[in-house]
């Protein structure tokens, strides 16, 4: 009989405890991640077509100052380190903007460690928690003014 040793008897419990353990773990992880989102880490088509409308308007304030005198262009060194599923670079995670106020309502409700926020002429997704950059809407800031 092949489980009569006591000491193998005791692995393959083992194993099979230990296989058990991290099939819940994962069970687990996907329902609670799949719970908190209900948003795709990416913008909605919807979501786009509202941020580009509302950047379309005429600028009711303008962009800040260090971007306006770059015409809201970021240096050449830091726009090549913007891309999905990437970091967001220690020197950009201070110039990061929220969205105004009256286009967040409008938008859908994200989860609470997300955030949309502006960065030069972009609209950046952001896990908030690991800084990592979910997805861009690229040069939507300052479409009325055509910079």
């Amino acid at each position: 009989m092949p489980f009569t040793n006591p000491h193998r008897r005791r692995t393959i419990r083992s194993t099979a405890a230990f296989l058990a353990c991290i099939s819940l773990y994962l069970l687990i992880s996907i329902f609670a991640h799949a719970g908190e989102k209900g948003h795709p880490d990416r913008f909605l088509p919807k979501e786009k077509e509202i941020i580009i409308e509302f950047f379309r308007r005429p600028p009711a304030s303008g962009l800040p100052p260090g971007l306006a005198k770059r015409g809201g262009d970021l240096p050449p060194g830091l726009q090549k380190q913007l891309k999905r599923k990437g970091n967001l670079p220690p020197g950009l995670q201070k110039r990061l903007e929220p969205l105004p106020s009256e286009l967040e309502i409008r938008l859908p409700k994200l989860p609470e460690t997300w955030g949309r926020v502006i960065l030069g002429r972009h609209v950046i997704l952001i896990d908030r928690r690991t800084q990592r950059i979910l997805d861009i809407i690229e040069n939507v800031v300052g479409l009325a003014t055509g910079n």
